[in-house]
């Protein structure tokens, strides 16, 4: 997996692709959470900007998976 992604469309592609293969039970809550979390920590303001998730990566994402999104980053900043 790239670490580091500069173009935003790819990253939302990449996060939505684990997002997916998680909900299709390929792989568990535990390996989501670990992906997304480094996703989110080499990506930093890619992802989240001033706190909010930046609207083309809602676009591509949709709804449901910013929801699981936002639940994993909430234990980051715990």
């Amino acid at each position: 997996m790239r670490a580091v992604y500069r173009n935003p469309r790819e990253l939302a592609i990449k996060i939505k692709d684990v997002v997916d293969m998680y909900n299709e039970g390929l792989i568990t809550y535990e390996n989501l959470e670990t992906t997304i979390i480094e996703m989110i920590k080499k990506n930093e303001d890619r992802v989240y900007k001033n706190g909010f998730m930046p609207t083309k990566l809602i676009n591509v994402l949709g709804e449901e998976r910013k929801a699981i999104i936002d639940e994993i980053a909430k234990k980051i900043e715990q």
